[in-house]
């Protein structure tokens, strides 16, 4: 007798995924943009300023650093933080709050009266700034595909293009007309509008939300470490300080590892870890870590210190140092939009990637090459070069990456690779800080003949003159007469050529870790349709076993009906189900049997 179970079939996996029209994702992007408007704005509105305010504020080039730094560091600490909030609380909520916290940080910065109460501040800056970093990405990917992402990148770019050009230009402008304390209040009426524009526009569809544990002890061990680990690069060799090789840095250093050390094996023991390790098994992501700490290094560690070149090397002003970088901004917009455009549109990204790595290679000789009087067009081409570069790579990173990982790990993973790129960041402008530091001290102290000479010429003006200059503090340059003026700008322009050139090969390794990339298509789907897609399948296989199961209790049941209609007796039937199911029969089964028999 032949029988047939008829199997349900489960519904396709994305069916009950949401679908965003075009509309719905421009209107979640509005204030999302408005967001990151502000924090670029935020960012690079002092960049052409900090001269100057460090100036104002008595500070030396270990402050000038340290002020960048502590934002960096503290951006570094909190995004994979605030990436593991994103998996447990509501996205909108947390991205207004980092944005509040960001821009409360930067107003109390403006009423800073020295450069401790400042970095102190940028410190709370950076804690929201790393929110919005994290949070942005996070974000983008559940409304936007990878594919799809290079649609918008126009308009990601038309925005960081009024932030990033507008922001040091505005930023110069406040400086010369009324103030460098207005650079930190010009972003406040923004960010409460962007707060405003996410409450109203800002409508992400509901995925699946897991109960998670944030590693606290994680966070903290990984901030000590590389806090003690920064402080001593920063401080060490420093007039006035302790020597690379002394009892202060043997301790500096072995705290340093120990925090990292014990960091590492509380990631490897915690259920939710602050880094998963388990994502360095994938190839994609720690090739993309291994680029994104060194392409963080070339990226904000030569730009922090073009702004000392412009007004230190050059005698420029801050709103005319923000006009001379715009070459670098310019090749990074442009190679970003247009690479993510035909990216967006083939689906293929390594080619590119690869080529952005060379111009970062390329761009970084280029720029270790200038001098305090290089020519402006020669000095844009090299400048235009290496932003090519840095757009080309920088932000697909993060994409390739949200492109291979789980769903329920895109929060973490996407942190992950943010958080090391920023910590290539804050390494290298410690480090690099360090570096300027030492090789400005060094050239001015082979020009010392020269510089006496004019120093004397000047008379009891000279002596004050020489005074400042020997406390290390940061000069005004455009008020230093002219004799004194050639020697520290030549000093200042060998020596940022230097730093460009001791970033040269970081940008190899970039290029080694990009080469060694697998080069996968980037996928059609976004995050909550992918976590649609994973949670129907895995209700499918449980359906499909639950299936299996009752088909094979009902196929043994009409066997044993059709050898009791055979005229089979009762009791063989219940030894056979006891030798098939290694016991007793089965309560239901035997009273199928005897129901069947009863008939």
């Amino acid at each position: 007798m032949a029988h047939a179970v008829t199997e349900a079939k489960p519904e396709s996996p994305t069916s009950g995924a949401p679908k965003m029209s075009q509309r719905q994702v421009l209107e979640a992007l509005s204030g999302l943009l408005l967001g990151m408007f502000v924090s670029i704005l935020a960012g690079t509105v002092v960049s052409t300023s900090l001269p100057k305010i460090i100036s104002d504020l008595k500070g030396d080039q270990t402050a000038y650093t340290w002020v960048v730094v502590a934002t960096l560091l503290a951006t570094t600490v909190t995004t994979p933080i605030w990436g593991k909030l994103a998996d447990l609380f509501n996205r909108k909520l947390l991205i207004q709050l980092a944005l509040a916290i960001f821009v409360v940080g930067s107003a109390l910065a403006g009423f800073s009266q020295d450069t401790s109460m400042l970095i102190g501040f940028r410190v709370l800056q950076g804690v929201g700034a790393g929110g919005l970093t994290a949070l942005s990405q996070v974000i983008m990917a559940d409304i936007i595909s990878p594919r799809e992402r290079g649609k918008y990148m126009g308009i990601f770019g038309a925005i960081m293009a009024i932030g990033t050009v507008g922001g040091p230009l505005i930023g110069g402008l406040l400086t010369d007309s009324i103030g460098w304390r207005w650079n930190f209040y010009v972003g406040v009426p923004f960010a409460i509008l962007a707060i405003l524009l996410l409450q109203a526009t800002l409508h992400l569809p509901k995925g699946a939300r897991r109960k998670v544990s944030i590693d606290y002890l994680g966070a903290a061990l990984i901030a000590a470490g590389v806090s003690v680990l920064l402080i001593w690069v920063s401080l060490a060799g420093q007039k006035g300080q302790f020597d690379w090789v002394s009892a202060t840095s043997f301790w500096m250093v072995a705290a340093a590892a120990a925090a990292l050390i014990a960091a590492v094996l509380v990631e490897l023991k915690v259920k939710e870890p602050i880094i998963p390790l388990r994502l360095f098994k994938n190839r994609t992501f720690t090739f993309s870590v291994i680029a994104s700490i060194s392409v963080g290094v070339a990226m904000f560690g030569t730009s922090v210190f073009l702004g000392q070149y412009m007004q230190l090397a050059r005698g420029a002003t801050p709103t005319q140092s923000g006009l001379l970088t715009l070459p670098m901004i310019a090749g990074l917009l442009v190679s970003s939009v247009v690479i993510g455009q035909i990216i967006s549109r083939t689906g293929k990204w390594k080619s590119y990637m690869v080529v952005g790595s060379i111009l970062l290679i390329v761009g970084l000789a280029l720029m270790g090459t200038i001098g305090y009087d290089t020519n402006f067009v020669v000095l844009s081409i090299y400048m235009f070069v290496l932003g090519s570069g840095v757009g080309m790579v920088m932000q697909n990173l993060v994409l390739i990456v949200q492109n291979v990982v789980s769903p329920s790990e895109m929060g973490a993973a996407s942190a992950s690779v943010t958080f090391f790129r920023s910590l290539g960041g804050t390494a290298g402008v410690s480090v690099l800080g360090s570096v300027l530091g030492t090789q400005v001290a060094n050239h001015i102290a082979d020009k010392s003949h020269e510089l006496a000479e004019a120093i004397t010429k000047l008379g009891p003006a000279g002596a004050t003159i020489g005074k400042a200059l020997q406390s290390g503090t940061i000069p005004n340059v455009s008020s230093l007469p002219e004799s004194v003026r050639v020697i520290v700008e030549s000093s200042y322009g060998q020596s940022v050529a230097f730093v460009f050139l001791v970033a040269v090969p970081l940008a190899v390794i970039t290029l080694i870790a990009v080469c060694l990339l697998p080069n996968k298509k980037l996928g059609t789907k976004t995050t909550i349709e992918r976590q649609y897609e994973e949670d129907a399948a895995a209700s499918a296989t449980g359906h499909a076993h639950s299936t299996g199961l009752i088909a094979a209790a009902a196929a043994e049941l009409i066997d044993d009906a059709d050898a009791l209609i055979a005229g089979e007796p009762l009791e063989a039937a219940e030894a056979q189900a006891r030798a098939g199911d290694g016991g007793e029969p089965q309560d239901g089964r035997v009273a199928s049997i005897r129901s069947i028999e009863h008939r």
